[in-house]
Order: structure tokens, then sequence, then C-alpha cells
């Protein structure tokens, strides 16, 4: 995960965000006639297991959609514009967060939306941008802290009737567990290239 191999800026990257996200719109409009919900995570539930993966595309309103379609486009564009490699710590958040939610979130719930992601994105930025040193990640972080500092904090109280704040607190783990790889290999790749 070195700068050389990851090389990519915002402006090659956005068609990649626009169609993720345009794929969680799709798969909206679709719910709207199928059961498509029904795929969602169910924790320790061997039957949703595949919810890992489909959780991040359902959602069950407009608002719901709305709430996390916003910080997704800002915080996927934020990631297009960092060294990191962008698909791969997409797909590790959901895959971690996504594993840790089915293993330790509360059970006989069933789990939708891209708000594990959303967290997830933004502790990713967050923490690598502390762990990196340089000027750039690091206000990407302090602006991160600044948009979303308290939805992030106040999301994974674990008192709000129907919201997932597990799924939210264990997104937001994946990120940082992400981060300090990335950091981690980056520090390595740093040091081969000294040597």
């Amino acid at each position: 995960m070195t700068q050389q191999n990851n090389q990519h800026s915002i402006r090659q990257e956005l068609p990649l965000v626009l169609l993720f996200v345009g794929l969680i719109w799709l798969v909206f409009v679709l719910d709207r006639f199928l059961p498509l919900e029904q795929l969602g995570l169910v924790p320790r539930d061997g039957g949703h297991l595949f919810g890992i993966i489909t959780m991040p595309f359902l959602h069950g309103s407009f608002e719901h959609l709305m709430s996390n379609t916003v910080p997704l486009l800002v915080l996927l564009t934020l990631l297009a514009g960092s060294r990191a490699n962008s698909r791969t710590i997409v797909l590790t958040i959901i895959l971690l967060g996504g594993s840790l939610l089915w293993l330790f979130g509360r059970g006989a719930a069933l789990h939708i939306g891209a708000s594990g992601l959303v967290f997830g994105l933004a502790v990713f930025l967050i923490v690598s941008g502390l762990l990196e040193r340089r000027i750039l990640p690091l206000l990407i972080a302090v602006f991160v802290v600044f948009m979303y500092g308290s939805s992030l904090l106040s999301g994974i109280l674990p008192w709000q009737p129907g919201v997932s704040w597990d799924g939210h607190l264990f997104g937001g783990l994946a990120g940082a567990v992400a981060a300090v790889f990335l950091a981690r290999g980056q520090q390595l790749a740093t040091r081969r290239t000294k040597s």
C-alpha cells in the first residue's frame, strides 16, 4: 500500500464513487418492488451471513438512504484523493465491520444500511491522518472530525431505538484497523526504499 502502487486522483476515482453510490440507489429502487431488505445482516444467523456484503446496499426509507448518501459521497471522495488503495479500504471496512457485527452484534436484529461503512471511512480518514504525519492527511482528519465528530460519538450510543449503533461501532473499528495496517505498510515500504 505505498504511494507508488496506489497513485490515483479524485478525477480518476470519481466515476467509481458515483457508480458505488448509484448502485446503492438502484438497490433502493428495486427494494420497492422486491423484498430485498430481507437480505440484511442478522447476527449469528447462518442464513443471514451474506448480509455482511449486502447490508451496505440496503436502506429502509428514503430518509435512511439520504442520510448515508451525502457522507458516503464526501468520505469516498476524500478517500479517492488519498494515497490509500480505495477499493481495498472499502472492502476491508465492509468485510471486517460486517463480520464483527455478525459475530458480536445484537441478536435477532436485522441490520441494513451503509452507515457502518460511513463510520468506517470517517474513522479511517481520522486515524490514517494522525498516523501518516503528513499535512494533507492531517487536514483531512481535522475536517472529518469537524464535520462528523459529533455524529461518530452519538452514533455508537446503545440506547437509540431503531439505530444500528453496534453496526456503527464495528464499522468504526474496522476503519481504525484498516488505517493502522495502511500506516504500518507505508512505514515498511519507506524503510525498504531507504535500505
